[in-house]
């Protein structure tokens, strides 16, 4: 779609946008856009050499979160064997029952 720009159409969309912002605010627009650029392209690069230096220590702090709750999960004292066959042994839904005439 935008590949096939030609030098004509290049030539309009500059005069289009001239025509709406005007040629002195133009270049205070660029050096924002630019400043802007700059910024994104510096804070990129510190995520990359913070992920590198987690991945040099050897696990990245969600690994390490991870590990910690595995192994907090593995002193949980196992369930004891329930007769779930039998059913529940509620009785308290049965004495209201009662006590409202219903049988």
């Amino acid at each position: 779609m935008f590949g096939k720009l030609g030098a004509p159409e290049i030539l309009l969309i500059l005069v289009v946008v001239i025509l709406l912002f005007g040629a002195k605010r133009l270049p205070g627009m660029a050096r924002s856009l630019g400043q802007s650029m700059r910024i994104l392209k510096s804070e990129t690069k510190a995520m990359r050499t913070r992920e590198d230096e987690t991945t040099a220590q050897g696990s990245s702090p969600a690994q390490a979160d991870f590990a910690g709750r595995v192994d907090s999960a593995s002193q949980i004292a196992p369930a004891r064997d329930l007769d779930t066959a039998s059913g529940p042994k509620d009785t308290t839904a049965r004495a209201h029952v009662q006590d409202a005439g219903v049988r």
